[in-house]
């Protein structure tokens, strides 16, 4: 009894004990004094099979002190997150089509720095092709979504925001006397189609999106570089030249 007592005095977390007797009574002592007294104590002697159990309790403080919450993987670039490692794996006609489709941004500006001279003729002209760009890249999420076990659902939120960059694209249009708001148009929804794709509608193979990312870039520096043309250089038309060779027959 005293090293059953014992062995259940040491499995207790705590430094206190209770013992109970037949008599029904219990006593709170300390498990380094009952193994202290257990040869010679008179409570013992007068109960010494009596001992039914032993309970033990905790008398230790409670910590207050709060667990820090695990570390948050390290996030990437902001780069990285388009999926840029997997522009590579784009198909070989929509690589081609897409960087070729930048020869209208990029002509323009690259054309009236050279003479440094602003032709709106081609200003209008580039803009016109943004315009009609943006209101592709709407159409693009309505051919993704209608098609059956499409990941893009033919819902709401894909098909009315497939609508805003044609929306945003005929309002540029109808600018045309002022080139520098229907530029700012055409900038602002490449920028709106481009947020669509990559955050609010994430569901494009990963080498769209970063074809995508870089398309969008090129072509809005395009239009911003025409832009800053325009308050730049003095303006030139291109049908005084026609005029010209008529006055000089």
């Amino acid at each position: 009894m005293i090293r059953l007592l014992q062995r259940s005095c040491f499995q207790v977390p705590s430094k206190m004990v209770y013992l109970q007797t037949h008599s029904g009574k219990s006593k709170a002592v300390p498990f380094t004094r009952v193994l202290a007294i257990l040869p010679n104590s008179q409570l013992f002697r007068q109960v010494p099979a009596s001992i039914t159990k032993a309970k033990g309790f905790h008398s230790s403080c409670c910590s207050w002190k709060k667990k820090k919450p695990p570390e948050p993987a390290p996030r990437e670039l902001d780069l990285l997150r388009y999926d840029m490692k997997f522009l590579k794996d784009s198909p070989k006609p929509a690589l081609y089509l897409s960087f070729a489709a930048l020869i209208p941004f990029v002509s323009v500006p690259l054309l009236m720095a050279i003479q440094e001279v602003f032709y709106p003729e081609l200003v209008f002209a580039q803009i016109a092709y943004g315009a009609s760009v943006v209101s592709f890249l709407g159409g693009i999420r309505w051919g993704f979504a209608l098609p059956e076990g499409s990941p893009a659902k033919p819902d709401w939120i894909n098909l009315a925001n497939s609508v805003v960059p044609s929306l945003i694209a005929w309002i540029a249009l109808l600018f045309h006397d002022d080139l520098t708001q229907a530029g700012i148009m055409v900038v602002m929804g490449l920028g709106i189609a481009l947020h669509y794709d990559l955050a609010l509608l994430p569901t494009y193979p990963s080498w769209f999106k970063a074809l995508r990312a870089i398309l969008t870039i090129v072509a809005a520096s395009s239009l911003v570089a025409s832009l800053l043309i325009i308050n730049t250089f003095p303006e030139r038309r291109l049908t005084y030249k026609a005029s010209e060779v008529e006055l000089s027959k």
